[in-house]
């Protein structure tokens, strides 16, 4: 997987370097998105494990529309393009594949939950996406994912997930992480176009310290109006923002991307306070495919994403979930 890594972003740098930097109109509109992440969604097993359950809600402001000092501090960042800034709350969940038991295996990942506020600063250039994005927030009990999940199991009538108790305690969590993704056409097959989104994602805080490169393929019609499907991160994103090009537009899309894991708060605990912990492993991959519709100033999203393991013995081969969104203009 490391040659991988090495040619995927050797790709990007040198995308970058020729990147054009031509202003792309400006939008007077704001962005609310609702997103959903799942992994009762899956062709694998077992399911509702792991990774189970992502919620985000954001707001995204019109072009222009940013504070003096963070505009200052996009234009020495990213030498131009049509600012925008963003906040959402997100929320999620992760458990052992063992749940029945109170007290879970120590070779299984540890019950832990995440609640953050999301600050986002963005740049879109004529055809590049830049975030520079700081999560706040705390992993633990406070976070509410027992709750949620639990809650939830009883609205459908299924049993209560049993290890709670031993989640991770109580620790603020802070990321800070910097994203720029290309959009590179690739010619059009009759009335389809064609593209190509190379990205680079650097994460660094006490929740998780990784570099993540990505490529995605898509077809279909007013590819210009985004740049790929939002995702709860990490994972290759293309974020909340689109800005249609035609009255109907339409892609489905095949991507793939590497992370390098320095640290990961939700798999090893806080390195000072110690908790529940595995091994984790440091290089990750993920496959998704899916697609996206726009109309009548709405976006709806779909993605299926298949995980690699994210620590040493993980049971059931490649993780698998399902993340749809739906964002409106206003």
């Amino acid at each position: 997987m490391i040659f991988r890594f090495t040619a995927i972003l050797a790709a990007a740098l040198a995308i970058q370097a020729v990147a054009a930097r031509a202003q792309p109109v400006a939008d007077p509109s704001s962005i609310w998105t609702i997103q959903g992440e799942n992994a009762s969604i899956s062709a694998g097993r077992p399911t509702d494990r792991q990774y189970v359950n992502g919620l985000n809600l954001g707001w995204v402001s019109p072009t222009g529309d940013v504070p003096d000092v963070l505009s200052g501090l996009g234009r020495a960042l990213w030498d131009g393009g049509q600012q925008r800034v963003g906040f959402s709350l997100t929320q999620q969940i992760y458990t052992p594949v063992g749940t029945v038991a109170s007290v879970p295996s120590q070779f299984d990942r540890p019950y832990a939950g995440v609640l953050l506020g999301n600050f986002s600063l963005m740049s879109d250039g004529e055809d590049t996406r830049s975030v520079l994005s700081l999560s706040l927030g705390v992993v633990g009990p406070a976070a509410g994912a027992q709750t949620v999940q639990n809650g939830f199991h009883n609205i459908i009538g299924q049993a209560h997930t049993n290890g709670w108790g031993s989640q991770i305690d109580n620790t603020p969590a802070a990321e800070l992480l910097h994203e720029r993704t290309w959009r590179i056409a690739t010619g059009t097959i009759g009335a389809i176009e064609t593209d190509v989104l190379p990205s680079l994602t650097i994460g660094l805080g006490d929740l998780r310290d990784y570099i993540q490169t990505g490529v995605t393929f898509r077809f279909g019609q007013g590819l210009a109006s985004d740049y790929g499907v939002p995702r709860v991160r990490p994972g290759l994103s293309g974020g909340d923002v689109f800005t249609p090009t035609r009255p109907f537009a339409w892609y489905v899309f095949a991507g793939v991307d590497g992370q390098a894991v320095g640290y990961d708060m939700l798999l090893q605990s806080n390195p000072i306070r110690g908790g529940p912990h595995v091994s984790s492993v440091w290089d990750v991959g993920e496959m998704q495919g899916g697609f996206a519709v726009m109309a009548y100033g709405m976006r709806l999203t779909f993605a299926y994403v298949a995980q690699t393991q994210e620590f040493n013995g993980q049971p059931g081969g490649l993780h698998q979930f399902g993340s749809a969104a739906l964002s409106f203009r206003f």
